[in-house]
C-alpha cells in the first residue's frame, strides 16, 4: 500500500467499526458519508447531527462513537486533496458495488 493512502485505510477501518451505528436507519448511507467528506473539510455539523440522532435512539452506542467521529474528522482534514478525492471515489465505487 502506498504510504500516501495509509490514512484512507485507517479511516476505512474506523468506518467499518462505527459507521453501522452512525448510519443506521439512513436511506442512503453512502450519501451520508459523501455529505461528510464532499468539501475540503469534514462536515462536522452533519456528522454531529447524525450522532445526535443516534444518541437519542441508542445512547449507550453513541457515547463511545463521538471521540472516534471527531478523530476521523481531524484525520480527513489533514489529508491532501488527491487523497481526499481518492476517498470519495472509493465511497462512490462501494456504493455502486452495493446496489
Amino acid at each position: 500500500m502506498s504510504p500516501a493512502f495509509e490514512p484512507i485505510h485507517h479511516l476505512a477501518q474506523q468506518g467499518r467499526v462505527h459507521a453501522p451505528a452512525l448510519l443506521a436507519g439512513a436511506d442512503d448511507p453512502h450519501a451520508e458519508l459523501l455529505a461528510m467528506v464532499w468539501g475540503p473539510r469534514f462536515d462536522r455539523q452533519h456528522a454531529l447531527d447524525l450522532w445526535a440522532r443516534l444518541s437519542l435512539q441508542q445512547p449507550a452506542e453513541a457515547l463511545p462513537l463521538l471521540p472516534a467521529l471527531l478523530s476521523a474528522a481531524d484525520r480527513f482534514d489533514s489529508l491532501g486533496v488527491p487523497v481526499q478525492h481518492r476517498l470519495r471515489r472509493l465511497i462512490v465505487r462501494h456504493r455502486a458495488l452495493s446496489e
